[in-house]
């Protein structure tokens, strides 16, 4: 047994070994094979530096493909036996331990730039041998016998020799000669090529122009022509070649002769065809890929007036949860029958369908109905998935959300379809998914703008385009002012001033929230001692206190506790003026850890608001453990106060809820208060403070002291 080579450069030899044992048979060469491996080693050496190259070179590859023309290696099963030992063993012994299957991608691409430097050089030299041929052809007929002589032998060696195929006709198309390298191309027959017309060698592939070209050739209204043509040989298959004609003409100018030479390129062209499948389809799936589906649609949508188009967007529900519990083989499997399936549902003409990624399909329809066609292609695709798919003796039930879009071509770019599908699709998702959604132009805007909103609030809050607005709360006893919620607003450049309800989400989704929310406190308590120095503190009820409203991100953030006690100290404030308002949602099931923060925060002294009480379905007792001192009604409480007389459910429901807050020693604020009779009607009932467009809409903070001026006169 050989042992394996050690080192890089003992691979790279090993490389330049195989390699020229498998192109030596094929080359017309006087070097001996160890030579000729020696010419092939820097050649193998360039492979092996682009293979790892930090970006792709095609120059490179294509040098490499022009320096085996350069070596002689002219023959195009050289460059087929070249290609084939590149890919199979080019990452084998250069790859190093490199990813596999990146350095496979980047060893494809340099094959095809091999392939195409090849095929210019290869094409160079003919042109070269052409224009020799055409000389020594002219010459031959020379009136000097001595001449003739000369120019019959070269004309007699180049012809012979050449690597290319050189055919000699008359006008009339009748074959007069044909070297050994056309003999081969047609596979070794002569009987097949000589005592034929060039008209015989029509193809159906033939591009219109072609026959044009020969016949503006033949009458001389041109001296040459270059085509791709296809030629049927013997066995049937097909002979791909680059093809050049010229005219030879006498020595008066007269049109005498037709010299067509031929390159070779079939193997190539198959190349170029793999290489082209694995770019535009799957390789998992078989199907269409992002790239391929573009160019279709791309298509469609420029198609002419009148036309339609239909376009359904696939993500599967669950998916990453299949992934997860059965491994990404059993989810690979799942999508290959999936995709079966969606083949199956794309059958009529003019529609196809793709996979853009991951668990992601769509499927287009094309034609003058698309209105009808694409809500029967969602049902088809709906009704495929249906039932269950068999992987691993396990059933599985496969679930899909999708968005169409439908509409006249030319009004819409692709990715502006696509992003309408896709917004769409997860419109579908989060209506409890299996199911289809149409697209709508309102929503597809929304979605845009909050798309927007998202991308540019981490920049906003420091570029101070927040601020923030009070509203006071009132005392329903005396009527005074007793201090004031923070609600933050959002200046935005394009959209101007954004109400919470907008923002907020994104905000916690982003996980912005959490600084967001330090920067209101720290505002808030900032105007907090700004009233105190104000007021100068002489209220018999105290300083205004300062309401801020506590997300649930903020309230699992590990720093609530720290932070708001450093902002606190920092600006002198009392922790008994602030008052933090959690929503009733987040505190429902809270476990002790989750509370733990909260009841750090009141044993300092800071009061706890039970934000929005009433919306949810907690236990009214739960508020024994919770360490809350405020509960704040929900506006819902009030809006069937407005009516005359008051809903008597509603005002038992209310009087209950205060009854028993009063009982636990909790502190009730109500929100919503639009009329002066609400307010009364909650006075009687017995609720502490209230606030609502009643006493003031939220505004700037010297709105405050003006309320409470009016107070103290009134």
């Amino acid at each position: 047994m050989t042992a394996e080579p050690d080192g890089p450069e003992d691979r790279l030899r090993r490389f330049a070994t195989i390699w020229s044992r498998a192109v030596f048979p094929v080359t017309s060469t006087s070097l001996t094979r160890p030579e000729f491996e020696q010419q092939l080693l820097p050649l193998a050496r360039r492979l092996s530096d682009a293979l790892h190259a930090r970006t792709h070179d095609a120059a490179e590859g294509q040098a490499v493909g022009a320096a085996l023309v350069a070596t002689h290696c002219t023959d195009p099963e050289a460059l087929s036996r070249t290609l084939d030992c590149v890919d199979a063993y080019l990452v084998l012994y250069c790859g190093g331990d490199g990813p596999q299957e990146a350095l496979r991608t980047r060893s494809a691409r340099l094959q095809h730039a091999m392939a195409a430097g090849f095929a210019q050089a290869l094409r160079e030299r003919t042109l070269t041998e052409q224009e020799s041929i055409s000389r020594a052809a002219l010459n031959a007929r020379s009136a000097v016998a001595d001449a003739l002589h000369a120019s019959e032998a070269r004309f007699r060696a180049v012809f012979e020799g050449a690597a290319i195929g050189i055919c000699m006709a008359d006008l009339e198309g009748n074959i007069l000669q044909v070297n050994r390298a056309m003999l081969r191309m047609f596979g070794g027959s002569e009987q097949h090529v000589r005592g034929k017309k060039v008209v015989e060698w029509t193809h159906p592939e033939d591009a219109p122009h072609v026959w044009r070209l020969y016949e503006e050739l033949v009458r001389g209204d041109r001296e040459h022509f270059h085509v791709e043509k296809a030629f049927s040989r013997p066995d049937g298959t097909a002979l791909w070649t680059n093809l050049s004609v010229s005219l030879l003409r006498d020595a008066d100018g007269q049109p005498q002769y037709q010299l067509a030479l031929m390159e070779d390129t079939t193997e190539r062209r198959l190349l170029n065809l793999r290489l082209r499948y694995e770019a535009t389809h799957d390789a998992l799936t078989g199907l269409p890929n992002r790239t391929l589906f573009f160019e279709r649609l791309e298509k469609a949508l420029s198609a002419g007036e009148g036309s339609r188009f239909g376009l359904c967007y696939l993500d599967l529900d669950g998916f990453k949860t299949i992934n997860d519990s059965l491994g990404h083989s059993a989810g690979d499997r799942l999508l290959v029958e999936v995709a079966d399936r969606l083949q199956a549902c794309t059958t009529a003409p003019g529609e196809m369908v793709a996979r853009l990624g991951g668990d992601e399909f769509v499927a287009l329809t094309t034609g003058p109905d698309t209105q009808t066609e694409v809500d029967e292609l969602a049902g088809r695709i709906m009704s495929a998935l249906a039932a269950p798919i068999r992987i691993d003796g396990r059933e599985l039930t496969v679930r899909g959300s999708i968005g169409v879009v439908e509409g006249p071509v030319g009004e819409r770019s692709p990715a502006e379809v696509l992003r309408s599908a896709d917004i769409t699709m997860y419109r579908a998702k989060s209506a409890g998914g299996n199911r289809f959604e149409l697209a709508d132009p309102e929503a597809d805007a929304r979605a845009i703008t909050r798309h927007g909103l998202t991308t540019a609030l981490p920049t906003a809050l420091d570029r101070g385009e927040f601020f923030i607005e009070y509203q006071p709360l009132v005392h329903l006893g005396d009527g005074s002012v007793r201090g004031a919620e923070a609600l933050v607003r959002w200046l935005h450049p394009q959209h101007g001033v954004l109400s919470p309800d907008r923002f907020i989400p994104l905000a916690e989704h982003t996980g912005l929230i959490v600084p967001l929310g330090r920067w209101v406190l720290e505002q808030s308590v900032r105007q907090a001692v700004a009233w105190q120095e104000r007021h100068g503190g002489e209220e018999a009820a105290g300083p205004p206190r300062i309401n801020v409203n506590l997300s649930p991100c903020q309230l699992a953030h590990p720093g609530l506790v720290s932070d708001t006690v450093e902002i606190l100290e920092r600006a002198g404030l009392e922790p008994q003026v602030l008052c933090l308002e959690v929503t009733e949602s987040a505190l429902i099931g809270a476990d002790d850890e989750v509370l733990k923060p909260l009841r750090r925060l009141a044993d300092m002294g800071v009061d706890i608001a039970l934000d929005d009480f009433g919306t949810g379905y907690s236990n009214l007792a739960n508020l024994r453990r919770l360490p809350v001192s405020i509960v704040k009604l929900d506006r819902s409480f009030t809006r069937g106060m407005q009516q005359y007389p008051a809903d008597p459910v509603d005002l038992k429901i209310v009087e209950g809820i205060v009854s028993l807050a009063h009982s636990l020693d909790l502190t009730v604020t109500v929100e919503g208060v639009e009329t002066g009779a609400q307010a009364e009607q909650l006075r009687v009932l017995g609720c502490d403070t209230a606030q609502g467009w009643y006493y003031a809409r939220p505004g700037p903070p010297e709105r405050l002291h003006e309320l409470a001026l009016v107070d103290a006169t009134g």
